[in-house]
């Protein structure tokens, strides 16, 4: 149990059975009545945010939580079979749980949150931005940099994200996986 003055962004608490981490706090000391903490709350599993007050001295049950790094082996029916990095145990983990799932390739390194009570896992994290090599696209015309036209491209993942004209087949560029955006091109 921790007190509500104790939480931190990034703290996962339980409450009405779900667990929460907490995204922003605000601790809110008004001229009249007792002190409060104003926080954002996402739920772990659906991704749904709320906003909740606590009072000061409010018990509240909090989650150990832990980050490992994984490795992702193969797709099986609907799972994902990861190895973890340190135990070279194997776990499945299902489609809906991994964040950018679309630019998953095999043997990339997602960090895996976990309840260290339970064990189970909750979600896992691709990198912020991946780089992917460009495996079909229309071809670009010279001279189509100056507008900001973009166009759909896919990628060995077989996502498609959308690009600007200049970018051809056999490109590499970095791709930002929470929003599936085009970040830029890689130089090689």
């Amino acid at each position: 149990m921790m007190n509500a003055q104790d939480i931190k962004n990034g703290t996962c608490i339980r409450m009405d059975g779900r667990l929460y981490f907490v995204i922003d706090f605000l601790h809110v000391k008004p001229g009249k009545g007792n002190t409060f903490m104003r926080t954002t709350l996402k739920d772990v599993v659906d991704g749904r945010v709320l906003e909740r007050r606590f009072n000061i001295g409010e018990k509240l049950e909090d989650v150990r939580v832990e980050r490992r790094p994984y490795q992702f082996l193969y797709k099986e029916g609907d799972d994902y079979i990861f190895m973890n990095q340190e135990t070279f145990e194997q776990h499945p983990v299902a489609h809906d749980l991994i964040n950018g799932v679309d630019f998953l390739l095999e043997g990339m390194i997602l960090e895996v949150v976990t309840d260290s009570s339970t064990d189970t896992i909750l979600f896992a994290d691709m990198p912020t931005k991946v780089q992917m090599k460009v495996t079909y696209t229309e071809p670009g015309l010279k001279g189509d940099t100056a507008t900001n036209t973009l166009k759909p491209a896919t990628v060995e993942s077989g996502a498609t994200v959308r690009v600007p004209l200049f970018i051809s087949e056999g490109e590499v560029i970095e791709i930002d996986t929470r929003d599936g955006s085009y970040v830029g091109r890689v130089k090689s």
